[in-house]
């Protein structure tokens, strides 16, 4: 597995693991099409904020980042647990001294994760910032 920054290529594959999320969480209302969920991934890639873990020409997850602020990190269903999200994180701490992130307050997983990662809460919303309407939290990383 390696980390590599996105291209053009990789939007179907991006949009995909974006899309399959979204598909699979029940808690998750959909509110974007899946076109404008392609639209997204695209302008993230063009706006050089992507990178992706790959092997064997599959991209297996995505982060994206602008300067601290990571946007989306998402993992393709079969690479969750090996160390994808990890990768990727780990990219995003060594080009910065702090970065900062959103997930949702039903996402218990991403919690564990960013914990685990040395991320701490900052605050949390009522949701209206997010176009899902959720409530969510803000987590924090600064570099010891």
């Amino acid at each position: 597995m390696i980390v590599t920054c996105a291209s053009t290529a990789d939007v179907p594959a991006i949009a995909n693991i974006l899309s399959g999320w979204n598909a699979t969480t029940p808690w998750l209302p959909r509110v974007h099409s899946r076109a404008s969920e392609k639209g997204f991934a695209q302008m993230l890639v063009e706006r050089g904020w992507t990178s992706v873990v790959r092997t064997e020409g599959q991209v297996l997850g995505f982060l994206s980042r602008d300067n601290r602020k990571i946007h989306a990190l998402y993992v393709a269903p079969h690479a969750r647990g090996v160390g994808v999200g990890k990768m990727l994180l780990d990219q995003a701490k060594v080009a910065r001294d702090s970065l900062s992130l959103f997930t949702f307050q039903q996402n218990d997983g991403a919690q564990r994760f960013y914990m685990r990662e040395g991320f701490y809460e900052a605050y949390r919303t009522d949701g209206s910032g997010n176009d899902e309407g959720l409530p969510d939290i803000c987590y924090e990383w600064r570099r010891a």
